[in-house]
């Protein structure tokens, strides 16, 4: 069964994506769209009760690390500031970004 999708449907889903289409590309777009969603509905009609669902198929996983203080790779506030161009108070002074 093929399922053809209309110059309304394409103009609705170009709206939603954003994307600046006119008639005539849309026209010469149809075809292509309508085996898309074609396609789409051929995976519908598939039997999919054994297979598990999936959030990601890269069999990845989040690795954490304890999160502890390194103290020989931290700066000292005097290693820090030392190279600055401008200190107040111990701290970095840069020029203000916003106006009154």
């Amino acid at each position: 069964m093929s399922r053809k999708l209309s110059l309304v449907s394409a103009q609705h889903v170009a709206r939603l994506a954003a994307l600046p289409l006119g008639t005539e590309e849309l026209n010469k777009l149809l075809p292509q769209l309508s085996k898309i969603v074609e396609f789409v509905s051929g995976l519908q009609k598939k039997d999919s009760k054994d297979v598990p669902i999936t959030s990601q198929v890269t069999s990845l996983c989040n690795v954490f690390r304890e999160d502890k203080v390194e103290a020989e790779r931290m700066l000292s506030q005097e290693e820090a500031l030392k190279n600055a161009p401008h200190i107040y108070k111990g701290y970095f002074k840069v020029p203000a970004v916003l106006e009154d």
